[in-house]
């Protein structure tokens, strides 16, 4: 039986192992604060979900998902997720995650970052543009007219496609961007990044101009995205989207 293991299980981890176990999936959840806290995610997800430490889940999962704040990454088990293909949605904030000049400066890329650290893992960028409640929301069966596509990134051939091969059981075509260089092209304020999924752009485009300002002043973020039902985003589009998208460095994002 296939094992999805998640290191962090936050809003975008629990959604996709919710699509995971839908598809007849066994998932091992875990975070920074211990097993006995996912109690209750675990007992909403069903027989198919345990929780454990990271190492733990790591080791358990044939594919491996890393949804963390940019900060800790390199708490994360490197040896335990040797030979691992590692699904990263990690997305860089600075107003969040502090400066990172490496990133800022455009010298890497967030996931070349953290492939830099997971030496023996194999790395492919995935779910990092997609809001959270769209991913159950566009989740579709292989072949659906109205399935929606993610792009994914990655150095290692294999790995892409292992990862494209679960992903299309969780619901979404893929579309490969390119080796973890090219990842840039789907990270925050592109035209690939959550936009593109959003069914009321212009309520989206109202939230962002109001965090921006919550972060110019310095306030607690307070605004929550708004509740939206997701419009699919076919692969023809998303490459187009890929394809006409250069890197926004985050000293020139409107949110940083």
């Amino acid at each position: 039986m296939a094992t999805l293991g998640f290191i962090g299980s936050g809003r975008i981890g629990t959604k996709i192992a919710r699509l995971a176990i839908a598809a007849g999936i066994d998932v091992v959840l875990s975070n920074s604060r211990g097993p006995e806290t996912l109690t209750e995610t675990v007992a909403e997800l069903g027989e198919r979900a345990r929780a454990a430490t990271p190492e733990e889940a790591a080791r358990a999962g044939d594919w491996v998902v890393v949804s963390i704040p940019l900060t800790p990454y390199q708490q994360l088990p490197a040896a335990a997720l040797a030979g691992k293909v590692v699904l990263d949605t990690i997305n860089y904030y600075p107003f969040r995650d502090g400066n990172f000049e490496v990133l800022d400066s455009g010298e890497t890329t967030t996931s070349e970052l953290i492939q830099k650290h997971l030496t023996g893992a194999k790395l492919v960028k995935a779910f990092n543009n997609i809001n959270d409640a769209h991913i159950p929301a566009l989740a579709r069966p292989t072949g659906a007219a109205d399935r929606s596509a993610l792009p994914i990134a990655g150095d290692d051939p294999e790995a892409k496609a292992s990862a494209a091969a679960l992903i299309d059981q969780l619901g979404f075509d893929t579309v490969d961007a390119g080796p973890l260089a090219e990842s840039s092209r789907f990270e925050p304020e592109t035209a690939a990044y959550v936009a593109p999924y959003y069914a009321d752009k212009d309520a989206l485009k109202d939230f962002v101009a109001t965090m921006s300002e919550e972060i110019r002043a310095g306030h607690p973020l307070q605004t929550m995205p708004p509740e939206d039902p997701g419009t699919p985003l076919s692969a023809h589009q998303l490459r187009a989207l890929l394809a006409e998208t250069s890197r926004v460095l985050p000293t020139d994002r409107a949110v940083r």
